[in-house]
């Protein structure tokens, strides 16, 4: 009878976990495919704070349905700026969330919502905004560490977009060209 030794299994063994997949009891679920939606019309008349505010933070899109990623953009804005609404709309829900105060407005003529966190909310469901109005304050908030900021997110439906693809060319990058005069010749 043949003895397999420790020394001679290892290999064998190792072998077999490295060539094995791994598999995760907890791992979510891969999203689902999508059709490829509809482009987002790039119709905000204003930035959320401010004209053209640094963004601290870009749109980063999970890779699965609860995977990480960062479903918005972060704005810098010193607490207790004005919080604008991007386009036309009407408040869908204003409050707190997780202890946050949240503002969720329907993008009029869209299947869009846009959302604005940590905010103090000068408005209520229900109520009509045009682009450009405040609808609240900024909060003091640890969302964006030690900077201040606000989360701007965008959504059809249950998917995040990125909510930069609101802003038209204009304003996402600072307006048009102008000429300016040419003092005449000597």
């Amino acid at each position: 009878m043949r003895y397999v030794t420790l020394w001679t299994a290892l290999p064998l063994v190792l072998a077999a976990a490295l060539l094995t997949p791994l598999a995760w009891a907890d791992a979510p679920a891969p999203a689902p495919p999508t059709a490829p939606g509809p482009q987002v019309p790039a119709l905000a008349r204003a930035w959320p704070v401010g004209t053209r505010p640094p963004v601290l933070r870009g749109w980063r899109p999970p890779p699965t349905v609860y995977g990480p990623g960062h479903r918005g953009v972060d704005l810098a804005a010193p607490p207790g700026s004005p919080v604008r609404a991007v386009a036309p709309g009407r408040v869908l829900f204003a409050g707190r969330v997780a202890g946050r105060g949240v503002i969720s407005l329907e993008v009029r003529g869209t299947d869009l919502r846009t959302t604005y966190e940590p905010v103090r909310a000068s408005v209520g469901a229900g109520d009509e905004v045009g682009a450009g109005e405040v609808v609240g304050t900024l909060e003091a908030g640890a969302h964006c560490g030690p900077a201040s900021c606000v989360h701007w997110g965008l959504l059809r439906g249950g998917t995040y977009l990125d909510p930069l693809s609101l802003l038209p060319p204009w304003l996402l990058n600072g307006g048009p060209s102008r000429l300016l005069p040419v003092p005449p010749a000597a």
